[in-house]
């Protein structure tokens, strides 16, 4: 409303219309994102941080046994894995193991996924960059991820891979 200095309304002068009046009660409803939107931007950035993954040579750390180092969780196994020798570094000194000397295989991320998570005989999947405090990624054993023949999923999706997603 316009401020009248207390004088009244004059017609002509300062008065409103109701309609003006009205728009000022309206509130512009606030944008909402689309939940499909995020959802396809998030699926976007992963599929794009797979592809990155799957072409670069990550350190695969080894046990005592000589074979990769693994954390079993919920039913599924984990086989951790590095991005660099400094993020393999923080991960050990977050195990208390800063000191131990550090053996490891470099290989790249598709031979990870594709040749060495199918041989695990579980379900499995790839905790990379483990103990780097917001570089952290869970590559799951889902379709689009592993093999569909060892995907914790396929079942789910036999309809649109065929007969059966494994």
């Amino acid at each position: 409303m316009i401020d009248d200095n207390g004088e009244g309304s004059r017609p002509g002068h300062g008065r409103r219309s109701r309609l003006a009046d009205l728009a000022d009660m309206t509130v512009p409803a606030a944008v909402v994102p689309d939940a499909r939107d995020d959802s396809l931007r998030i699926r976007r950035e992963f599929a794009a941080l797979l592809g990155e993954f799957r072409r670069t040579a990550v350190l695969l750390p080894l046990g005592e046994d000589a074979c990769p180092l693994i954390a079993d969780f919920n039913g599924v196994r984990w086989i951790y894995a590095f991005s660099d020798e400094t993020a393999l570094a923080r991960f050990a000194v977050m195990r208390g193991d800063g000191a131990r000397e550090w053996e490891y295989q470099r290989l790249l991320g598709a031979r990870l996924l594709d040749g060495v998570v199918p041989v695990a005989g579980v379900p499995c999947g790839v905790a990379m960059d483990v103990g780097s405090e917001g570089d952290e990624v869970l590559l799951p054993p889902v379709l689009g991820v592993v093999p569909a023949a060892v995907a914790v999923d396929a079942d789910e999706y036999a309809d649109e891979y065929g007969e059966s997603g494994k």
